[in-house]
Parts: structure tokens; C-alpha cells; sequence
């Protein structure tokens, strides 16, 4: 089945639509508002607690932790985004491919939480322009073609948070420098620094929390990295209300793939509480052995603006983080403007060149 989030108006029985940035739902026919009761930042720690990931993936999980959508999959991107009843065909908003909705469902754990969009469409196309005003090489007209009535599809993207104890036993080498005097070659000496190595074994504990790991491969990670930090303080209860004209992409990254995903980030950290434990002047951490306890999760919606624009055949996507405004995305090179900064830049070097043999 699909869930369909739709809320008639109170007075003139359209369809409500969140309103970014103001926690209610509005109508744009009659301008009727209708609040969203949000959390207590005293409840929201109670009511947002992490589920038992090794329950999860035994599927022993509540089944009120449940629930099954229709979905609809991109033919090009893979994507998996829940459509309205009512729309049969459109574009997918991460690479404009035209996608024809199908009856296809799909049970998955259910978000516990969402942020809501905090950002208008309004405000997303004003850091978008600015992204596409700063970017070098661009082809001509690039900026003005992907601006034109160009509308900006608002998504809930599917995350998981993990927790997790972590406890890393390594080995290692700690650098330590020294000097020493050798010849300079002129009858002199000068002082040499080299670096003493002694071998150190140790221990590093630590316990991450909410490591965010999108549960998508709809957007390239290295762009999804660079949309954080998210400010999960304003997360909210998950109330489909807060999905009311907007659409919400299931995750297709299953968890097992998302903690490993998440080891690869704690290892990160670790390596380097590890490079801290050993101190010295350098160091260096030959092997890490990690054990995990206490692993949990949480399933989150975090807001997204997408822009998916074709140019010359070519799709192009770029994501503004509708919380904070932080803006990622591909785009085309001009390939006659790199020449010619090239071609300027080896005649500013000839030219320095003339002036300095002549000087």
C-alpha cells in the first residue's frame, strides 16, 4: 500500500502543505494555518530514543517500527521515492530522468524522526544562485539556463544515526626527533633533524553518537559529506504532516551496509585517537583492531532542495541543505575558457621570462 499524506483544509477542504520554517501546515488557497504540536526539548530525549541494531537486523524489531510504502525506482539512478497517489509520471529529482510511477511496495523500518524544511524554495533558489555565480570555467549561460523556471524539488532523504562503544587496541611507532651535527661541505656544520623510531602498542575507547550515514546512493557521497553538520537538536517526532507537499525517498543502503559505512568513518576517528595516545613528534599506526558494543540506531528524514538540470545531453544535480543552506552539486566545464585561461597564463610566463632575461 502507499501512505498517503494528504490534510484536507479545515475551511475549504484542500490539500495542506508544510510551511518551511514555521511548523504548521498552510493552505494556499484560503491561507488557513493549522499548528504541528512539536516536541519539549524535555521529551525530546525521551521520545527519540535509538533502536537495537542487532534486533533490526535479526527483523525482530516492533511492529510498530514497520511500515510499507509504494514506492517508485529511477531506471537510470536507482532512487526509490514515494510519489502521490494521484501524480503517474514525472522526473526524478536527482537526475531528471522521466520516470512513470509503478505498484511497487516496499517494507522498511520506519522513520522515527524528521527535521523539517527550514529553508523556503525561495530561499534555496537565492543560495543556489549564488553557488552557480561562483563557479569557475563555467560554460556561458550555464547560470542563466539552469535558473529559468527552474523549480526545486524538496526531499526527505532517509539517514541512519548509529551509536556505538568502541574499544581499538593498535600498534604503532613513535617518532621522536633529534639533531646532529654533519659538514655543510664549506668547512663548516650544520644541524641535521632525524627522527628516532620506537614501537608502542596501546588501547583507545570511545562512544560515537549519531554518526550520520545517508541511507541512499541516489547523491554522490563525496556532495552528502559536505552538506553536514545537521543540527539534529531540531529534530522532531516523525509526523507525516511534516511531509505534506513534499516527497520522502526510501533508503536502498540496508543497515548492515550503513554500520559498514559507519565503521569507515569511526576508523577515521579512531586512527587519530590513536596518533594522540602515541604523541612524540610523528607517528605511525601500522594496524587497528576495533570491537563495537552497545550498537543502536535511529532512522531519520533530513530536508534536501534538489535541482536536476540537463545540459548539451548531460544531467547535472545539485542539493541545498534545507536546514542550514549549504549548497553541493556537479556542473559542466567550458572547455574554450580553460584553453584560454592556459594560453594566457603561458604568455604572462613568457612574458615574465622577456622582462627578466632583459632586466
Amino acid at each position: 500500500m502507499q501512505t498517503e499524506h494528504r490534510f484536507p483544509c479545515a475551511q475549504c477542504g484542500a490539500a495542506l502543505r508544510f510551511a518551511p520554517g514555521q511548523d504548521r501546515l498552510t493552505c494556499e488557497y484560503c491561507g488557513h494555518a493549522q499548528d504541528i504540536p512539536g516536541l519539549t526539548d524535555e521529551d525530546r530525549a525521551t521520545v527519540l530514543e535509538t533502536l537495537d541494531y542487532h534486533a533490526a537486523v535479526a527483523e525482530i524489531l516492533p511492529a510498530d517500527q514497520i511500515e510499507e510504502t509504494r514506492v517508485t525506482a529511477c531506471p537510470n539512478c536507482g532512487a526509490q521515492v514515494t510519489f502521490d497517489e494521484k501524480e503517474h509520471a514525472s522526473q526524478c529529482p536527482f537526475c531528471a530522468t522521466p520516470v512513470v510511477a509503478d505498484t511497487g511496495t516496499h517494507r522498511h523500518i520506519k522513520p522515527q524522526a524528521v527535521i523539517p524544511f527550514r529553508l523556503t524554495e525561495r530561499d534555496a533558489h537565492e543560495k543556489m544562485n549564488q553557488w552557480l555565480k561562483r563557479l569557475w570555467f563555467a560554460p556561458n549561460g550555464l547560470a542563466q539556463y539552469a535558473r529559468n523556471d527552474r523549480r526545486l524539488d524538496g526531499l526527505y532523504v532517509p539517514y541512519w544515526a548509529f551509536d556505538a562503544d568502541t574499544t581499538s587496541d593498535y600498534q604503532g611507532a613513535r617518532g621522536t626527533y633529534y639533531y646532529v651535527s654533519v659538514s655543510d661541505g664549506k668547512g663548516g656544520t650544520r644541524q641535521e633533524r632525524r627522527t628516532r623510531w620506537t614501537s608502542t602498542s596501546g588501547r583507545v575507547a570511545r562512544r560515537f553518537m549519531d554518526l550520520l550515514i545517508m541511507a541512499s546512493t541516489s547523491l554522490p557521497r563525496r556532495y552528502v559529506r559536505k552538506l553536514e553538520p545537521w543540527t539534529l537538536s531540531e529534530l522532531e517526532l516523525y509526523n507525516p504532516q511534516y511531509l505534506s507537499g513534499f516527497r520522502a525517498e526510501g533508503y536502498t543502503v540496508d543497515l548492515p551496509d550503513g554500520f559498514a559505512l559507519a565503521k569507515e568513518r569511526m576508523a577515521e576517528v579512531i586512527t587519530e585517537d590513536a596518533r594522540r595516545d602515541i604523541g612524540g613528534d610523528e607517528q605511525r599506526v601500522t594496524s587497528v583492531r576495533t570491537t563495537y558494543a552497545d550498537e543502536r540506531f535511529k532512522h531519520l528524514l533530513l530536508p534536501i532542495w534538489v535541482a536536476a538540470y540537463r545540459y548539451r545531453d548531460k544531467s547535472y544535480r545539485f542539493v541545498v541543505n534545507a536546514q542550514s543552506g549549504r549548497v553541493q552539486g556537479e556542473r559542466p566545464w567550458s572547455a574554450w575558457k580553460i584553453a584560454l585561461a592556459v594560453i594566457a597564463a603561458l604568455i604572462l610566463l613568457a612574458g615574465g621570462f622577456y622582462l627578466a632575461e632583459f632586466a
